[in-house]
């Protein structure tokens, strides 16, 4: 098998925009092992099957298993990054508010801004007139790119018996608080330039089925499909009376998923600190995120074993493709 005989060195990370597994991946096709006993393996995971080294699971190793060889050391990296990819999908609610993600190799990127005619009296096109216009424009700023990430800070000596899978959990967790930073992000640029429903001189501060219902038609015709509030808003959406449906009631006890009457989805943002106010957009035509490479991992100092200053950091920013399929209701 190919993948027995290749060469790791700390030379596969960071060359272009490509990631370690997609380096691997042009030495060794995971496309070569289908109908073996390895088709289910990509590339990365079949050199931890060459090393014999289980990263999951009942007996799962302990991290000086990675510093075996100087070759399997070179794997390590790899994992931590791996780890935190997945506490940032899996605790990031980005996914349900982006239309688009774009990688790119740089940290200097100009995105466009779409825009429609307005709607004529009749959808029909009559002979010889003119359709309507989707205009689409550059936009003359640079997107802002925001770099989060930590500092891992360890001895080697410290972690070189803890359990891999150990090590996992804390890895998946400052992927977690990185999603939850790039969802400030988001705020910060959906709000900005914002048109506001002001509903607050009926409301007196108190949230009502009638002012979702004005929300969702004054999207049209996008669709109010998210919703992202505080949560104090995101109590107030719940205390609504059309909120206690059995249906929904029961939804939101199994599963813990939250549902407005609207259908949207309702996702609470814990660095809203206002209440009163409620993030409403189309998902499907809002946000692109913009992402310089992938997770950037201080890969020298991990493979030789300098953990006590090694950096683990994301770096992306968000762009409105749509502006108007983003808008803020205000009751209070």
């Amino acid at each position: 098998m190919n993948y027995e005989n290749i060469k790791l060195e700390k030379g596969m990370y960071g060359i272009g925009n490509k990631s370690f597994t997609s380096v691997l991946e042009n030495l060794d096709p995971s496309e070569n092992y289908k109908g073996t006993n390895l088709e289910k393996l990509d590339a990365y995971q079949r050199q931890l099957k060459r090393f014999g080294i289980k990263v999951s699971g009942a007996g799962a190793d302990a991290v000086e298993k990675f510093f075996g060889t100087s070759e399997s050391a070179v794997l390590f990296p790899e994992y931590i990054a791996r780890a935190v990819k997945q506490g940032i999908t899996s605790n990031s609610v980005l996914p349900s508010v982006i239309a688009a993600k774009t990688i790119i190799g740089g940290i200097d990127y100009r995105t466009v801004q779409s825009s429609t005619d307005s709607q004529p009296s009749s959808n029909a096109v009559a002979e010889g007139a003119e359709l309507r216009k989707v205009n689409v424009t550059t936009d003359p700023n640079l997107v802002k790119l925001i770099k989060h990430g930590r500092v891992f800070s360890s001895s080697y000596e410290a972690i070189r018996f803890q359990n891999l899978e150990v090590l996992t959990v804390i890895l998946k967790k400052i992927g977690s608080d990185i999603a939850s930073e790039q969802l400030e992000d988001v705020l910060a640029v959906i709000s900005k330039d914002i048109t506001m429903i002001d509903v607050s001189d009926s409301a007196k501060g108190k949230l009502s089925y009638n002012h979702l219902l004005q929300f969702w038609a004054e999207l049209n015709p996008y669709k109010l499909n998210v919703m992202v509030a505080s949560n104090l808003s995101v109590r107030d959406i719940l205390a609504v009376s059309e909120m206690q449906d059995a249906l929904a009631g029961l939804d939101f006890q199994v599963s813990g998923k939250l549902v407005t009457p609207l259908g949207a989805q309702l996702i609470c943002a814990p660095s809203m600190k206002n209440s009163g106010i409620i993030y409403g957009f189309d998902k499907n035509c809002a946000l692109q995120m913009i992402q310089s490479g992938g997770i950037i991992i201080d890969h020298d100092k991990i493979i030789d074993r300098q953990l006590e200053r090694a950096a683990i950091t994301v770096t992306a920013g968000f762009s409105k493709i749509f502006a108007n399929s983003v808008k803020m209701l205000a009751y209070a």
